[in-house]
């Protein structure tokens, strides 16, 4: 299965909203603010069951539009998305958009790093945005994920990208279970997992299912997240760690 079609179980499992999620949000994006939404008009590339969608909405934009590339994610995002008048929802590939200088912001968030051309993918994005709009990304970082990447990666590599996700879900316990156990009895120093600590079990689990299942998983350093943004027509960008440490947000202005 490709990573949309097992990210498409996961959204389908996962497909509610909660309160957490708004928190991650505002990490991801960080630096934008709610300031920098209101008014705008919204691309969310790679949208999963919404959630990006729902909080930028809940932020004042004009109007958004989010696809993904599974229609398990797309129906989920939709029933979020369902009380908001200005938002669409569409099954579509990165690959394949058609919006050509159309948003003030373009977001993708947990995307780019699971893809075969990421640079085809941020090329397609910063062209649908208008002049002077800007592309925001967030990716795995190799930075402050260094246990995955030398422990849990290989694990995805070798067994769980390749074995059926209903398999791959049950496995999943026998990493979430010990997490989750950990961090209610010590307090570790990475920010990140402190962060995890406040969440309930099923929010962690599906955390640590996310990490298991893409068939692709790119963990970058910063120069190499700045050599993918590179070429693409940016008067400027930027890349920045969010507040949690983990991961990158790249921003760049057209």
């Amino acid at each position: 299965m490709s990573s949309e079609n097992r990210f498409g179980f996961e959204w389908n499992k996962y497909n509610f909203l909660d309160e957490n999620y708004k928190l991650q949000f505002e990490r991801w994006v960080f630096p934008f603010t709610k300031n920098d939404f209101q008014g705008k008009k919204v691309l969310d590339a790679g949208c999963g069951m919404g959630r990006n969608s729902f909080y930028a909405l809940g932020w004042g934009v004009s109007s958004i539009i989010a696809f993904d590339y599974d229609m398990r994610s797309v129906e989920a995002a939709k029933r979020n998305l369902a009380d908001f008048k200005n938002a669409e929802v569409f099954y579509k590939s990165i690959y394949d958009i058609n919006w050509n200088s159309e948003f003030d912001i373009a977001i993708s968030i947990g995307v780019i790093h699971h893809l075969k051309d990421p640079k085809l993918a941020l090329q397609n994005l910063v062209g649908s945005l208008k002049s002077g709009g800007k592309l925001l990304i967030w990716v795995y970082s190799r930075e402050g994920n260094e246990i995955v990447v030398k422990f849990i990666n290989p694990i995805r590599k070798l067994i769980t990208s390749k074995v059926p996700v209903k398999t791959a879900y049950f496995l999943s316990y026998f990493f979430s279970v010990p997490l989750y156990i950990f961090l209610k009895i010590f307090r570790p120093k990475n920010r990140y997992l402190n962060q995890l600590k406040n969440f309930k079990f099923w929010h962690m689990h599906s955390i640590v299912f996310d990490q298991l299942i893409p068939e692709i998983a790119n963990y970058w350093t910063k120069k190499q997240v700045e050599e993918l943004m590179e070429g693409l027509c940016f008067k400027e960008f930027n890349v920045s760690c969010p507040p949690n440490g983990q991961g990158w947000t790249g921003i760049g202005i057209k």
